[in-house]
């Protein structure tokens, strides 16, 4: 049996359909362009995305071990060098402590000379010479040594202070003032630039 012809209006409508049908299904072979770039990526390396190859892997650790060799250089480079700085510093300080004295010493030999030429002299000498030749011995090696930086502490009359003296005994105070204070002095104390060389051994007043 024949089909009716179409006609004008159904043609138009069936066009339509086709058009809707066609735009809801992408083309054979199309995609977006990141998927073809990765496909094209992925064809020239022939290996897939994120694959260390065995070169690569063989070219970190080559270089991993060449960082490791370089810092094992330095440090015993170091350690060498602090060992060398080390023993230079032990010498250098026995050195010192068996020295420390030597120029004071070096300057006491004159002390030391004069003490024997009095002795020697003193067998023959009166007593009043012999008395003043060791008073000027006295004066001299006191101005050695304060020339070596040597100070006497002044303790008697002043407050009592426990980074200067040291209390031997305690005694009434013979006045209000002398509470507290230094009434005596047993033992003098020194100075050796500024530090406490001796502590004075003092009677202090209560």
């Amino acid at each position: 049996m024949m089909q009716e012809p179409m006609n004008e209006e159904e043609t138009v409508r069936a066009d339509e359909t086709d058009a809707r049908d066609n735009a809801g299904q992408p083309e054979a072979g199309a995609g977006t362009a990141e998927e073809q770039e990765a496909e094209n990526a992925e064809g020239q390396s022939g290996q897939e995305p994120g694959v260390v190859t065995e070169d690569e892997a063989m070219g970190s650790a080559q270089a991993t071990g060449e960082e490791s060799e370089e810092w094992r250089d330095k440090y015993l480079r170091l350690y060498a060098e602090f060992d060398n700085f080390r023993k230079r510093t032990m010498r250098e300080r026995g050195d010192l402590v068996r020295s420390a004295g030597r120029e004071l010493i070096e300057a006491m030999l004159p002390v030391l000379d004069d003490f024997e030429r009095a002795a020697a002299a003193g067998e023959r000498e009166d007593p009043e010479r012999i008395k003043e030749g060791y008073t000027l011995i006295g004066q001299k090696m006191k101005g050695i040594l304060e020339a070596k930086g040597l100070q006497r502490m002044e303790a008697k009359g002043a407050a009592f202070d426990t980074d200067l003296h040291e209390a031997i005994t305690q005694i009434p105070a013979p006045s209000d003032e002398m509470k507290g204070k230094v009434v005596d002095v047993v033992e003098p104390g020194y100075k050796l630039h500024d530090s406490v060389l001796r502590f004075a051994k003092v009677v202090v007043g209560n």
